[in-house]
């Protein structure tokens, strides 16, 4: 087998954009061909991208016999279709979060994939960066003592609402879908367990979306997470992980530099009446570098499951985990997809 991934784009939105700069600085992947509805659309796309094989429909990019696998941009409704067309047709599939519109279609989703034995990945960019990884391992190491709270946030201000397929309920948009996702996602791997209970109160949108929400998780052994996403609203989008000897604050978990990526490591006095010594953790900065764009490091870490049998980024028990707790917090939201 080849050591290169030959990826065909299914889609020309923003994230396709994003996706296909960064394989530009992968080492085991590249860009193969686009697919979008329109001849203009993979043309304009492929010409901005450097792409040379270009497709005026998904069911030609699938035909296409030099793409080994797709990179799935679709809006959320559309990837249950077209990843189990995608794998039909022989292709492995890294599909952008969320991986499916609930936990039944993306049970079939892998289902398709075992049955034809192809690598199915959920397109998480931010767990292939370093930064994510170095995070991990300190609280595994016990650098903040036992957790107790994560409390993340994930938010950006937009003035376009029309077509913006995040505000479409037909394609599954809204706030949880969107980015909320990973502020679940971040507080399961953190917490190395699922919830054993998940609760949501969301702000919908006229379009029937919710554009903005804030939910609360518990987890066992008495870890608690809260969080809020909302597509409407400015916040600082970090990441805060309290221990009972300190705290790490991510300033940027979700789409971290190439280079000079950072988390802090800190402490806080006791309060008075406690009498205690100083706290046990001063103030320190991890610094890390990526050395490869983010997507560039999610598509090669992707071509290594594929080429070389190495554990996925994202499992499918991680992916199957993270959308049961969507499927709760949007119903408790009054979301019904």
């Amino acid at each position: 087998m080849s050591n290169l991934l030959r990826f065909g784009i299914m889609g020309t939105g923003n994230i396709a954009g994003q996706f296909a700069q960064g394989v530009a600085g992968a080492t085991r992947s590249v860009i193969g061909a686009v697919g979008s509805r329109t001849a203009e659309a993979a043309d304009a796309f492929g010409e901005t991208h450097g792409i040379a094989n270009r497709h005026a429909t998904y069911d030609a990019l699938l035909a296409d016999d030099t793409v080994d696998a797709i990179y799935l941009s679709l809006p959320n409704s559309m990837h249950h279709e077209w990843t189990i067309k995608s794998i039909e047709a022989g292709k492995h599939v890294l599909c952008e979060k969320p991986l499916a519109s609930n936990a039944a279609e993306t049970e079939a989703m892998f289902e398709a994939a075992a049955k034809h034995g192809k690598v199915l990945v959920e397109a998480f960019m931010y767990r292939s960066h370093p930064l994510t990884h170095a995070v991990v391992q300190h609280v595994r190491d016990g650098a903040i003592g036992k957790v107790k709270l994560i409390r993340t946030s994930f938010c950006y201000r937009t003035n376009q609402i029309q077509d913006n397929v995040r505000f479409s309920a037909e394609l599954v948009g809204g706030a949880l879908m969107d980015i909320g996702c990973y502020c679940i996602s971040f507080a399961r791997l953190i917490a190395d367990a699922e919830p054993d209970l998940a609760q949501c109160t969301a702000v919908l949108h006229e379009t029937g979306v919710d554009e903005l929400a804030a939910g609360y998780l518990k987890f066992p052994d008495d870890v608690i997470c809260n969080f809020v996403c909302g597509m409407r609203v400015q916040t600082d989008n970090t990441a805060l992980i309290n221990g009972e000897e300190g705290f790490i604050a991510v300033p940027i978990p979700w789409k971290p530099p190439v280079e000079g990526a950072e988390f802090h490591i800190d402490g806080m006095a006791p309060p008075r009446q406690d009498k205690a010594a100083p706290p046990k953790i001063g103030r320190q900065t991890i610094r890390v570098d990526a050395g490869a764009p983010l997507y560039g490091l999610e598509a090669d870490e992707f071509a290594a499951t594929v080429l070389d049998g190495a554990p996925p980024a994202v499992s499918k028990a991680d992916t199957l985990g993270n959308m049961r707790v969507l499927d709760t917090l949007r119903a408790q939201a009054g979301l019904a997809y």
